[in-house]
C-alpha cells in the first residue's frame, strides 16, 4: 500500500498538459527476482520515475518500452529473462535467475487503474485486485472489497463470474499470483492497508521509533496522558499526536488486525492498564517496553482481577519488546522494535536469511508468490475497541 500511495502522489502533481505517463507493474515471477508480484513504478516521458521493479536492473529497459507504450497508448507486457549472466537484450549482466513479467500500461488522470488506485488508497481496507495482463483487453482490471462489494468488473461477463470466485479465495490463502482462467493470465493480488502503530508513551525514546515507521509508510499514532510528551516538535512526522486518557482507550482509537501497539511510557500502571484495554482488541502485536519481571508482575495483577491470558494473547504479546540484536541507544531499540513487528506481520522469524533453508520468498513450484501481512481479511474486520 505505501507504494500504491507514493505513486498516486507523484501522479497527482504531473502536468498532463505537458506530459505522458505509463504504469510499469510486475505480474508474475519465475525463479528469483528483486522485487515480488505486484511492485510498481510510475514512469513519465521526461524519464523520471517513482518506485521501483526490480534492484535498478530493468528500470532502464521500462522506461524505454514504457515511451512506446505512451506512444501507442496501447498496454505491454514484456517478459525479462535474468537467469543468463550476460542479458545480451539489455546490455547489462543480471544475473538474477529468474524470468520477471511486468505489465506497462498508459496512465492518464481519468484512467481506470489510477481511479481505482484512489479507491483502494482513501479505503485503506483489504481489496483483492485481477489485472488482465495479456491480449487486446490487458490492462482491465476486476476490484472486490473485504466485504464483497465488486468495485470494478472485466469486460467479459463469463470471466467476471470465475474471477469473482478466484479472488474471495485471495482473500482466503492471502497470497498473490497469476492464474490462467478460460485462456486468459490474470494477476490477482491481495492488498492489504499500511500497518498503522499506535505507541502509548511519548518519552524521548518512542521519537525514533515514530521517525523510522514513518520511513517505512506505516501511519504512526502516538498517545500520552501527559501533554508535554506529545509536544508536535518531537514528534514531527506523526500522522497524530493524542492526550488521553488511559480509560478512553476504547473511546479515542480504533484497533484492527493491522495495528500494531507499543506501550514504552516507562510507567509501569500505566502500561498495565493500556495492556489490559489492547487484549480485547484485534491487534496481533502488543509490544511493552522493559524487562520480562515487569510484564510477569502484569500478568500476575491481571489474574488476581480474572483476566486471564489466552495462549493467543501470549503469542501476540512481546515482552521483552524487540529482536535481539544488540540494541542499547534508543535508535538501535527502534530498529529492534520495528523488524520485530515487520516479522510479526510478514509471519517471519526474523532470523539470519543466510541460515533460511527454503527461497526467500513464498512459492509454488516455478511461481514466486507477493508476500503479504497477516490478518483475517474476510468481512469487515475494522472494529472499534470495546471497554475490557
Amino acid at each position: 500500500m505505501k507504494e500504491l500511495k507514493t505513486i498516486l502522489a507523484a501522479f497527482q502533481k504531473v502536468d498532463f498538459a505537458q506530459r505522458k505517463a505509463a504504469l510499469a507493474t510486475v505480474v508474475n515471477v519465475r525463479g528469483s527476482s528483486y522485487r515480488s508480484p505486484g511492485a510498481r513504478m510510475l514512469i513519465t516521458d521526461d524519464g523520471k520515475w517513482v518506485g521501483s521493479i526490480s534492484g535498478g536492473c530493468l528500470e532502464g529497459d521500462a522506461l524505454r518500452k514504457a515511451r512506446q507504450v505512451m506512444t501507442s497508448n496501447k498496454p505491454l507486457t514484456i517478459t525479462y529473462d535474468t537467469r543468463e549472466e550476460s542479458n545480451q537484450n539489455l546490455g547489462i549482466g543480471l544475473g538474477c535467475n529468474g524470468v520477471i513479467d511486468v505489465l506497462i500500461e498508459p496512465v492518464q488522470p481519468e484512467s481506470e487503474t489510477i481511479l481505482l488506485i484512489e479507491k483502494i488508497v482513501s479505503a485503506n481496507k483489504p481489496v483483492a485486485l485481477a489485472t488482465r495482463t495479456t491480449g487486446n483487453h490487458a490492462g482491465e482490471k476486476f476490484l472486490l472489497d473485504d466485504d464483497g462489494t465488486v468495485l470494478a468488473k472485466f469486460s467479459n461477463d463469463s470471466l467476471n463470474t470465475l474471477t469473482h470466485n478466484e479472488l474471495i479465495s485471495v482473500f482466503s490463502y492471502h497470497r498473490s499470483e497469476t492464474k490462467v482462467i478460460e485462456d486468459e493470465t490474470i494477476f490477482m493480488e491481495l492488498i492489504q492497508p499500511v500497518v498503522t502503530l499506535i505507541i502509548f508513551g511519548g518519552g524521548f525514546d518512542a521519537r525514533p521509533v515514530s521517525a523510522l515507521a514513518k520511513t517505512l509508510g506505516w501511519d504512526v499514532q502516538v498517545t500520552d496522558e501527559c501533554v508535554s510528551h506529545i509536544a508536535p516538535v518531537f514528534f514531527p512526522t506523526a500522522d497524530k499526536l493524542s492526550l488521553c486518557h488511559r480509560e478512553f482507550i476504547d473511546r479515542d482509537f480504533v484497533i484492527t488486525p493491522f495495528t500494531a501497539c507499543v506501550l514504552m511510557s516507562h510507567n509501569y500502571e500505566y502500561d498495565r492498564d493500556v495492556l489490559k484495554k489492547l487484549i480485547t482488541s484485534e491487534t496481533p502485536y502488543i509490544g511493552i517496553l522493559g524487562p520480562r519481571k515487569r510484564f510477569d508482575k502484569m500478568v500476575r495483577e491481571l489474574s488476581a482481577q480474572g483476566i486471564r491470558l489466552s495462549p493467543e494473547d501470549t503469542h501476540r504479546i512481546h515482552s521483552p519488546i524487540g529482536l535481539d540484536i544488540g540494541a542499547e541507544t534508543p535508535d538501535e531499540i527502534a530498529l529492534s522494535i520495528l523488524a520485530e513487528i515487520q516479522s510479526r506481520f510478514a509471519n517471519r522469524s526474523g532470523g539470519f536469511l543466510k541460515y533460511r533453508s527454503g527461497p526467500i520468498h513464498e512459492r509454488k513450484g516455478e511461481q514466486v508468490f507477493k508476500q503479504v501481512y497477516l490478518g483475517s481479511v474476510s468481512m469487515k474486520q475494522s472494529v472499534q475497541l470495546r471497554p475490557a
